[in-house]
């Protein structure tokens, strides 16, 4: 019996998937792919003759159904999500259906949206002396959020934070932020459908941001990233500094 093998699409552009899974993906037999996220510029991928499913309009049954179909004829099934898997990518679901029926899974890592955006706006989540951590959330909304991980909660630590699937509140993200500690003054980029042929970058503060993403007309398939990462202020790392020995100097 064949194995079902969950890719990473990656971010959206069709050259940001990783080599191994462009190689399941051109040999795939069978290729479920969630289409209201996934750029369908990657099914180019596909060998001739492979089945290809939409996703976007399948209940969870049809979907393991198409799995284990594959499975018993023992030929390559592949589930191409969106960005990195592992990141709201909803796969827990699929994998735990399949362990009831025996099947063995193998997840291939992909490019996240959030490094994509990282990608856009040429900068590092990481900044020496400016911030060294980054928190990726969401805000509550059609799915809850556990009550001590709310955005002003995270807002206290005032650290780099890469907001996913919140676009369509952006007023309740900057009211959570503010409230939770962030200055007004906080820079703010929104990174719409990141690495995509029509990526679209707004950037702002907390002050300002709402009112610009409502003006670019942006409700969805974008990131909110927040934190003095997107400032001017930066310092130079210790890794290359000539006055700064470690193991290789």
């Amino acid at each position: 019996m064949e194995k079902i093998y969950f890719v990473g699409a990656g971010p959206g552009d069709k050259e940001l998937i990783t080599v191994k899974g462009h190689r399941l993906l051109s040999q795939a037999d069978i290729v479920i792919y969630a289409g209201s996220l996934v750029n369908p510029d990657l099914l180019d991928y596909c060998k001739l003759g492979a089945r290809i499913y939409d996703s976007a309009g399948m209940s969870l049954e049809e979907i393991i159904a198409i799995m284990e179909e594959g499975a018993k004829k023992n030929i390559l099934v592949v589930r191409l999500q969106t960005g990195d898997i592992s990141i709201y990518g909803s796969i827990r679901e699929q994998a735990e259906e399949l362990k009831k029926l025996g099947i063995e899974y193998e997840s291939i890592p992909g490019v996240s949206s959030f490094l994509g955006a990282a990608g856009a706006l040429g900068l590092e989540y990481t900044v020496p002396e400016v911030s060294q951590s980054l928190i990726i959330t969401r805000i509550e909304g059609r799915t809850p959020v556990p009550k001590f991980e709310s955005l002003k909660s995270f807002a206290v630590h005032q650290t780099s934070m890469a907001i996913f699937l919140s676009i369509q509140n952006i007023g309740g993200v900057v009211d959570q932020l503010v409230e939770g500690g962030y200055p007004m003054d906080t820079p703010v980029a929104v990174v719409y459908k990141a690495t995509w042929p029509d990526q679209e970058v707004v950037r702002g503060s907390l002050a300002d941001i709402a009112d610009k993403v409502k003006a670019a007309g942006i409700k969805k398939t974008a990131l909110i990233l927040v934190g003095r990462f997107l400032g001017h202020e930066y310092k130079y790392s210790k890794l290359y500094d000539k006055y700064f020995s470690h193991e290789y100097r």
